[in-house]
């Protein structure tokens, strides 16, 4: 289960959880946030996607429910829209009472903030997702996120979860998007926007927002996530709707409102780090005719540099699953950071690559993906024991929808749920080990066993056997190319 922490109070009273006990909170300070209003229990007026719009939620005419129950909306014209009064005093035209923001730290999400806080007359709740970028991503984020003017920060370790229940089931589909990317940035999407409405949920916010811009993938990937779990909630995406249009102006913005601006340097690429991989877009990479730089890399050593001797690894497979390295059982999250380490030191899993985006444009990104290359060689070669012919041609054309739809953000789509309960079945016998050897950059195959394999030394062996007749292979011939030889015939008036 996840470790969830609540920094501050979004109210005079301390945050209550749903969960069991384990779900523990430690409040570590408190920070001033608005009271709620008479108006906020008056209708519900979400944030509409449709051209700035209200949309008036009465209780009792808009109904969402499973199965066959209808659902019911009423939108509100603007002369029906509730307003407020934001902070600074500000006519607003549509009212909030509590958003949960995907926060980084970072001068974007920082300014979100008070930007909610200001065009929506709400409550501010900031959550971070660890998912393996780092602890020195989540270092100061209290700090920060009170200074923004957050009455909460909530950090939740997802790294078990999104190995587990994401990156493995991608893993043992074999899904690879456009014969490349393996798909780290799309993966994480889905379970922190997930952990983001169980957020909502216990905090009692009625909307969430994110800081992905409207030019990327990402946005669509929250907000799918956000519509298929709970419809209700409001989506707020500040870079489609504020009139901020980059960093100068977003400092700017910050210094207005007295938030305190970040003193990192300013990375000249746009990078994405969780537990699978680490990606690099923008700058001197804009250039698809320009190799990138060697320092840009970050979890991986340039080949050249790698030692000289090569490194033997075993891989133990369940079901289609890794499950331990060397003999050595390891959870989901401990193996995968193992192998990332094994892999990095070799240059292992370096991906340059021009990719479509969902959005319409193409982009080139850099990946580095030292375990997650390991894992993919060592599963799909132990497919070529396990899977018949049929069986991996069939498993391979629906790998390739199967990435289409991580991709493009559709993980809670009944779909890849019915395409993952195939994969499950068709690889419960891709159970054994791979043995790889890691040399400057290169994953080889070395060996490969499985209790399961349809390999037979008695039959394929060139020396003569009681199994196979060489000698039936001319009437499998004649057969098998008999469409051949009818219209070679035709053509020659035969």
């Amino acid at each position: 289960m996840a470790q969830l922490h609540a920094i501050s109070s979004c109210s005079s009273t301390n945050l209550l959880f749903s969960g069991s006990q384990r779900d523990s909170a430690r409040v570590y300070g408190r920070v001033h946030c608005p009271r709620k209003t008479a108006s906020e229990q008056e209708l519900g007026v979400k944030a509409s996607e449709f051209h700035g719009l209200a949309i008036s939620q009465n209780r009792d005419k808009f109904g969402l429910a499973h199965g066959n129950h209808a659902i019911q909306a009423v939108l509100a014209s603007d002369k029906e829209a509730v307003t407020s009064t934001g902070v600074d005093g500000k006519v607003l035209g549509k009212k909030l009472n509590k958003v949960v923001l995907a926060y980084s730290g970072g001068l974007d999400t920082s300014v979100i903030v008070p930007w909610l806080r200001e065009n929506y007359g709400c409550e501010v709740v900031c959550f971070t997702a660890d998912v393996g970028q780092g602890l020195q991503e989540l270092e100061g984020l209290e700090q920060k996120a009170k200074a923004s003017g957050a009455c909460q920060l909530v950090v939740k370790d997802l790294k078990e979860e999104f190995v587990r229940d994401f990156i493995f089931p991608c893993l043992r589909a074999g899904a690879i998007y456009e014969r490349k990317y393996l798909l780290g940035t799309s993966m994480a999407r889905p379970v922190i926007a997930k952990a983001m409405v169980d957020v909502a949920k216990e905090v009692g916010a009625d909307a969430v927002s994110h800081g992905c811009t409207g030019k990327g993938n990402d946005q669509v990937r929250f907000e799918l996530t956000f519509f298929a779990l709970n419809p209700e909630l409001s989506v707020v995406a500040p870079w489609r709707e504020w009139e901020i249009r980059g960093r100068e102006d977003a400092i700017e913005y910050a210094k207005k409102h007295n938030v305190p601006v970040p003193v990192t340097k300013k990375s000249i690429y746009s990078r994405d780090r969780n537990l699978w991989h680490l990606s690099h877009e923008g700058d001197i990479l804009e250039d698809p005719g320009k190799e990138p730089k060697e320092d840009m890399y970050m979890m991986t050593v340039d080949p050249k540099e790698a030692p000289d001797q090569p490194e033997y690894v075993k891989i133990g497979i369940y079901q289609g699953l890794p499950v331990s390295i060397n003999g050595n059982d390891l959870s989901p999250a401990s193996l995968l950071a193992e192998l990332n380490d094994i892999g990095g030191k070799h240059g292992i899993g370096r991906i340059d690559m021009v990719e479509n985006r969902l959005v319409g444009m193409k982009s080139r990104g850099v990946y580095e993906t030292p375990g997650g290359t390991i894992l993919f060689t060592a599963v799909r070669e132990l497919e070529s024991l396990t899977l018949d012919r049929e069986a991996m041609q069939t498993k391979d054309f629906l790998a390739l929808k199967y990435a289409e739809l991580v991709y493009a953000g559709r993980w809670f789509d009944p779909l890849r749920d019915s395409m993952d309960a195939f994969m499950k079945e068709v690889t419960k016998t891709t159970t054994g080990s791979v043995t790889l050897k890691l040399y400057k950059g290169s994953v080889s195959v070395t060996g490969r066993e499985s209790p399961y394999s349809l390999y037979r030394e008695d039959i394929s062996s060139f020396e003569s056997g009681d199994i196979y007749n060489q000698a039936d292979a001319a009437g499998f011939i004649r057969l098998y190319g008999l469409p051949m030889r009818v219209r070679a015939m035709r053509e020659r008036g035969l």
